[in-house]
């Protein structure tokens, strides 16, 4: 999996990176959840893609570089078919990189269609946010032509950065 995705700045996530990758996992929920978040639940998911047991973690940032953003696929399968598709958990960038140049968000989009390219699978990526959510669906419709559906919450919002503080 490594040669898909060196010419994009991202690398394969290893178990080594499990705390940077924990605390850029609790700053995503803490941005855009809509419930309260677990973080034993989150490890579940994060462990696992770690290992690349049913799972893999593109991470932006290596070595003595902090950690600018992740994207978290792992294998499902859809509630009426025993056939996988790759599930895009979350893709995540600080929000102190996201106006940098270098188009982050995009590259883990990039990254995510090269994974699911090299195991023949169908990718199932979106956007559920109340914040910055035009821009989202943007950048995914640029990547990947019209959406196929839309989520709705009732009941709910997710976060925005204005509770983001609310969590810490």
């Amino acid at each position: 999996m490594q040669n898909i995705c060196n010419d994009l700045g991202i690398r394969v996530g290893t178990p080594v990176d499990v705390h940077e990758v924990m605390e850029l996992a609790m700053e995503a929920t803490a941005e855009n959840a809509f419930i309260e978040p677990s973080p034993h639940r989150l490890l579940q998911d994060i462990w696992p893609a770690l290992n690349l047991d049913r799972g893999i973690i593109g991470l932006i940032g290596s070595g003595n570089r902090p950690l600018e953003g992740l994207v978290l696929l792992r294998l499902g399968k859809m509630w009426y078919s025993d056939q996988d598709v790759i599930e895009e958990k979350a893709i995540f960038i600080y929000p102190e990189y996201r106006n940098a140049k270098g188009g982050r968000a995009r590259r883990l989009v990039e990254f995510s269609k090269r994974v699911a390219d090299a195991m023949q699978l169908p990718l199932i990526i979106g956007v559920l946010s109340n914040h910055r959510t035009e821009a989202k669906v943007r950048l995914y419709e640029r990547q990947f032509g019209p959406s196929a559906g839309a989520f709705f919450l009732y009941n709910a919002k997710t976060r925005s950065e204005e509770h983001t503080s609310e969590l810490q």
